[in-house]
């Protein structure tokens, strides 16, 4: 009896462990194939590959989804682009984190020309606030010497304050 349940508990170990291999194998396979690049590999890549020809301030004001990234390199590669087609799904991940895409709005256009002068599109996107805290913050860009002009002042407060509120 115990011999049975020896060879019963030998089994159940025999097959679990070659379950999380075989799931371990799976997971390896899915990171391969979409691999999650860092940042500072994006920016290597950036700074190597894509300002060799184009100034950054172009990628900075394009705000794609990851279609329109991986479009976008796709094409600069068919151009004689250095990205190896192997970092191509890493650095379109990288690209849409950082420069991805904003809601369309009349403040879009105003937020990539002006904002994005001195602060990272990511950052811009990620931050929250009230329309009073919204105002605050570019009356405190103005201060600083933003080159908002009147006209675009409510433009881009109403952008704001509409796709960047606190989530409720």
């Amino acid at each position: 009896m115990k011999s049975m349940r020896a060879t019963t508990a030998l089994w159940i170990a025999a097959t679990a462990c070659s379950a999380v291999v075989a799931f371990g194998a799976v997971q390896n396979e899915q990171e391969s194939q979409d691999p999650k690049m860092t940042d500072a590999r994006g920016e290597q890549i950036l700074n190597q590959s894509c300002s060799s020809c184009h100034e950054l301030r172009n990628i900075e004001t394009q705000a794609m989804d990851k279609e329109g990234w991986t479009s976008l390199v796709n094409s600069m590669i068919e151009k004689g682009s250095t990205i190896k087609k192997e970092d191509v799904p890493g650095f379109v991940g990288y690209l849409v984190r950082k420069h991805g895409p904003l809601p369309d709005g009349a403040g879009k256009r105003v937020m990539l020309e002006v904002c994005t002068q001195c602060h990272e599109l990511e950052r811009i996107r990620h931050h929250t606030g009230s329309r009073d805290e919204w105002e605050a913050t570019l009356v405190s860009m103005l201060n600083e010497g933003a080159p908002l002009s009147d006209d675009d002042f409510p433009i881009i407060l109403n952008y704001l304050a509409r796709n960047f509120r606190p989530r409720e």
